[in-house]
């Protein structure tokens, strides 16, 4: 009668020794693949937040100085009509609303300042501190069809501004007030104006509620003038650097950051050459992986670079670009 023989103590210590090795380098493997994969999430949430900020600023800038076909130098009482300017209006400096004024200055189509508190411009509440606003007016890129003296009334909105523009001419208008063209040489176009700033919110993420930084837009509205909307989350500051020629050679001399600018250098807008634009964006919740630490990002690489320093283990990068203005320059519209 052949006896069934069992492991041997030592076979089964040996076996279990193995399944421990085993275990623990599957348990190793996804701890290691789920630290990578929260960092690849992490990473591409940065780079879209960064990504798309950029894209939107910029595609405002280059349409700045824009003003169709009107090709007079500067608007005056003369040359122009337009609405008053809406009493919640975002202003900054003479002749820097919505709508060009009677006031001795260049109507201003771009403009920044820098934030010591939580108010701006006279229409912003809630700014972050120690941030930068920036102001654009502009023709958007595409005219509305006009078929003889008749625009396109399915692509006028009522809610929008828009602006006629003849050689010598312009006219600021509200979509709802829009007739037949003035001349079959007018030109129709959608005119905006938008200012940029950061801002902060609270939101409920797992059941925790966070205060997070976001870009946030104040834009120019037929009913109720400034409209605020919401742009981006996990935006924490942005700043500018405008590249100027002083000379009017048509190449830029020098750079100045948003404090160093003067009212000269706003008011000769045909100085204003390029637009330096950095954007440090953040991932909304902390990762314990990336850990506690004092972390440092420099905005800029001009002598009064901004840096600024945080103690988390939130995730943080810096982007930039450079933006040429085609529409500013020895073409721009001047007083």
């Amino acid at each position: 009668m052949n006896k069934i023989r069992g492991f041997t103590l030592l076979e089964l210590m040996i076996a279990m020794f193995i399944g421990v090795l085993l275990l623990g380098g599957v348990i190793a493997t996804y701890v290691g693949m789920k630290a990578t994969t929260n960092d690849t999430m992490s990473i591409g949430e940065l780079q879209e937040k960064g990504r798309l900020a950029l894209s939107i600023m910029r595609r405002d800038i280059e349409q700045v100085g824009f003003w169709g076909t009107f090709y007079d130098q500067g608007f005056t009482d003369d040359n122009q009509a337009a609405p008053a300017n809406p009493g919640s209006d975002c202003s900054g400096g003479i002749n820097n609303g919505s709508f060009p004024n009677n006031e001795p200055a260049n109507f201003r189509p771009i403009w920044a300042t820098f934030t010591t508190n939580a108010t701006a411009m006279g229409c912003i509440t809630k700014a972050r501190p120690q941030s930068e606003v920036l102001q654009v007016k502009f023709l958007e890129g595409s005219p509305v069809e006009v078929t003889g003296l008749v625009p396109d009334a399915s692509a006028i909105q009522s809610t929008k501004y828009y602006f006629i523009a003849q050689q010598e001419q312009a006219e600021f208008i509200a979509g709802g007030n829009i007739g037949n063209m003035p001349s079959v040489n007018a030109t129709l176009w959608p005119y905006s104006h938008h200012v940029y700033y950061v801002s902060e919110e609270q939101q409920v993420i797992n059941n925790r509620t966070i205060t997070i930084p976001v870009l946030r837009r104040q834009r120019l509205h037929v009913n109720g003038g400034m409209k605020d909307e919401l742009v981006i989350e996990g935006v924490e500051q942005i700043r500018f650097v405008f590249g100027l020629d002083t000379n009017f050679d048509g190449r830029v001399d020098r750079y100045r950051n948003t404090a160093n600018m003067s009212d000269a250098d706003w008011g000769a807008t045909r100085g204003i050459l390029s637009l330096q634009l950095f954007v440090l964006v953040r991932v909304l919740e902390p990762d314990v992986d990336f850990g506690v630490q004092s972390r440092s990002y420099v905005l800029g690489n001009d002598p009064n670079r901004r840096t600024v320093t945080y103690n988390d283990a939130i995730r943080r990068t810096v982007f930039t670009t450079t933006i040429s203005m085609y529409n500013m320059g020895g073409s721009a519209w001047e007083m």
